[in-house]
């Protein structure tokens, strides 16, 4: 049973939150003052009033209106909401960033071997493959390319939530956020593919066999 007088040390969440008597929590952290009080309302409607009445009550105190900082829990949610949105703005620049810089790698690379493989191209121009078969032969070897990096991509990603969810704050891989990484992979793969496979599917078999 905890007594009536506690101090929390929380982290990450109220699941690894630890309850002690402040005077333990001042005797082990060697600091004698209290930074942090949290104050329950009796329902949501009075969070705002309480933090109001809070602030007149610190202001009579120490007659300083920055002297205590109150936040109630709708002050909390925006900062939270506010947080995760910036968030959110940041990941998904440098995963269009990501996105950019790899469609630009498979683009070269198939264009490297568009140009290395001309000869191939010309021998199969001549026993009679059709430009669309040219170009859905290069545009599949890149999406097979994007889709090898979409995994290898993946594996990292949920390696790398594992150790978070370990040592960190919980974090979590969804069913649907892999499906739409792969998803978007592939996407990547067919329009980075398309100006290559263009390319070689337009290749004059005369002039390739040369």
């Amino acid at each position: 049973m905890l007594k009536a007088k506690v101090a929390s040390n929380q982290e990450w969440g109220i699941d690894r939150t630890v309850y002690i008597p402040y005077t333990v929590a001042q005797r082990l952290s060697g600091d004698n003052r209290i930074d942090t009080i949290n104050i329950k309302a009796k329902g949501t409607e009075e969070s705002a009033q309480v933090a109001v009445q809070l602030k007149r009550i610190f202001y009579k105190i120490y007659r300083r209106p920055d002297s205590v900082y109150v936040m109630s829990r709708d002050d909390m949610l925006k900062q939270v909401a506010e947080m995760n949105r910036v968030m959110t703005l940041m990941l998904g620049a440098i995963a269009g960033i990501s996105l950019v810089v790899g469609g630009i790698g498979i683009m070269n690379i198939m264009l490297v071997s568009v140009s290395e493989r001309t000869r191939e191209i010309g021998i199969r121009k001549a026993v009679g493959a059709k430009n669309d078969q040219i170009l859905g032969q290069f545009l599949i070897e890149a999406v097979i390319l994007s889709a090898a990096g979409g995994v290898i991509g993946i594996v990292l990603g949920s390696g790398a939530s594992f150790l978070i969810r370990r040592f960190g704050p919980p974090t979590a891989v969804t069913p649907s956020s892999i499906l739409y990484s792969f998803v978007f992979a592939l996407l990547v793969g067919v329009i980075s593919g398309v100006w290559p496979a263009a390319k070689a599917a337009k290749l004059d078999p005369t002039d390739a066999l040369r």
